[in-house]
């Protein structure tokens, strides 16, 4: 076993550490210093040695890095990759990014809208990073379930987890359960291709949809439920969705949040996109908007400069090309503010959801502690659709880790998770699901800041760590067969070849097990 192991590592896990072809310049570490191969040659030969690892049952003899600081990252969504390319910074650090999907890149390929390719751009850095000679993917790989956080802390000198927020918050109202309710969240993890949500099928042949939740997300929902799908065509929404957007009949979606125009949290550019959709026009009450103008002065600006488009849109009336174009929608969204949700309210037979029962609220307390109370009124919104939008949640990953189940993220100082010393995490798990990519690079380069610290404060193990060579072993051993990046991108180069068919940038591979196939594993 241990010559076995010594020699798959010694070649396959370090694709990009092969000597390089005869006649050839090459570079390492993502710099474009011009080495000698010869001479690295002979100083990693010096620079390395052989040492006996017990990793559970294994007893290993492996040859390994004697300097080599390895770190493992557990999640390659935004966080993971945010967090690899500071620690890469280090000029002995080895990354391992480990993902349970067999594809890389987590919510920029599962959670951004299909209509907005531009944010898909940030991608293209990731993927310089996992080139990178001292960072590799390591795909269809879950951690909890195939090789546990302590093997991990075993195998690597640090362990950081950036898994992401993998569940979303329940309602907790009557009815939840009832066909014809979704979250959202699964609703988009269905139309950008997460296999988990590939066979969701909602059922779109209603009239009326209403969204609780008056997020990013919400309206991200709502505007592919009302896009006509002509316009989603050349996107890299899967052809399963766009199938079915196809015969939607969906005409009518509600937005429904327990406070007011004030407080809403979704951001000016998705509310313009909305304003702007072909062939829908907004329903917004006047009354919603009472005495807005003068609180607004007081409130940062960005949140001034959205409440003013909504006070425009709500109060004002529309030149005469916005209202011919709004005269000939045949699709409208609207905002419900002061509206809490109390019951998905059945069919006559019991069935299926036919609309939501809502309370309606008012406002107490200023500023953030500003919270929705009810009134003890009641009205009942029909709809044959419900998409609850109240947020995501992270999940603990192995019991070892500390997790706090009401706020759902791992308990942490500053990305340090608490009372486990060389255990970090970065991104939603460690802040909760809140801002946007650039909030979540910042995030991730604090954490990796913090671990480079402890580093140099002699807080993290000392000595040798075997790194991938050991999970490797493991992960053989229970039948699992990582995917690397080299294998991600024979994915990556058939998608784009099935999309450049149908004239889409993509069509995305849906089924892990035919992504396996196609792989030869």
């Amino acid at each position: 076993m241990a010559s076995r192991c010594w020699r798959w590592w010694g070649w396959s896990a370090w694709p990009r550490t092969r000597p390089p072809p005869a006649g050839s310049t090459p570079t390492f570490g993502g710099s474009d210093e011009v080495r000698d191969p010869n001479a690295t040659a002979l100083r990693n030969k010096r620079s390395r040695m052989q040492v006996r690892v017990k990793l559970g049952k294994f007893q290993l003899l492996l040859d390994i890095q004697e300097k080599t600081l390895q770190i493992c990252v557990v999640g390659s969504g935004p966080a993971g990759f945010y967090t690899a390319q500071h620690l890469l910074k280090h000029p002995q650090a080895h990354v391992d990014i480990y993902e349970k999907q067999p594809v890389p890149f987590g919510l920029v390929r599962f959670g951004v809208a299909p209509d907005h390719p531009e944010v898909k751009n940030v991608i293209n850095t990731f993927t310089q990073t996992a080139h990178s000679g001292r960072c590799a993917f390591w795909g269809n790989v879950e951690v909890g379930r195939d090789v546990t956080v302590p093997e991990l802390r075993e195998a690597y000198h640090a362990v950081v987890l950036s898994y992401g927020a993998e569940d979303h918050r329940a309602l907790e109202v009557p009815g939840e359960e009832l066909p014809g309710v979704c979250s959202a969240r699964a609703f988009v993890g269905w139309y950008n291709g997460l296999p988990e949500n590939r066979e969701l099928e909602p059922d779109l042949s209603c009239d009326t949809a209403v969204i609780l939740g008056q997020g990013n997300v919400a309206l991200d929902v709502a505007r592919i439920l009302l896009t006509p799908p002509e316009h989603l065509e050349r996107t890299d929404i899967t052809k399963a969705a766009l199938g079915v957007l196809r015969q939607s009949r969906v005409k009518t979606v509600w937005l429904v949040g327990r406070r007011g125009p004030l407080q809403v949290a979704f951001t000016i550019k998705e509310l313009r996109e909305m304003i702007q959709l072909p062939g829908a026009r907004p329903i917004l009450d006047p009354a919603d908007f009472l005495g807005l103008q003068d609180k607004i002065k007081e409130v940062p600006r960005p949140r001034k400069r959205l409440t003013e488009l909504l006070l425009r849109t709500a109060t004002e009336k529309p030149g005469p090309e916005e209202a011919a174009r709004r005269a000939s929608a045949s699709r409208a969204w609207g905002l419900r503010f002061f509206r809490s949700p109390q019951q998905v309210l059945p069919s006559p037979d019991g069935r299926r959801a036919a609309g939501v029962r809502l309370a309606v609220t008012r406002l107490e307390g200023v500023g953030e502690a500003t919270r929705a109370v009810p009134t003890g009124d009641m009205e009942d919104l029909p709809c044959g659709l419900v998409l609850s939008s109240v947020g995501y949640k992270s999940r603990p990953v192995d019991p070892s880790v500390p997790f706090d189940s009401k706020l759902g993220v791992i308990p942490n100082v500053e990305g340090r998770v608490m009372d486990v010393p060389g255990l970090y995490c970065s991104g939603w798990v460690k802040r909760g699901p809140t801002g946007v990519i650039a909030t979540t690079m910042t995030d991730s380069f604090l954490t990796g800041q913090m671990l480079l610290q402890d580093l140099k404060a002699g807080l993290l193990p000392s000595g040798p760590r075997p790194g991938y060579a050991a999970i490797q072993a493991l992960l053989s051993s229970r039948g699992v067969r990582p995917v690397s990046f080299s294998d991600w991108e024979k994915l990556d180069a058939e998608e784009v070849a099935r999309g450049q068919r149908t004239g889409k940038p993509r069509e995305k591979l849906v089924d892990p097990q035919e992504m396996l196939r196609l792989l030869g594993h």
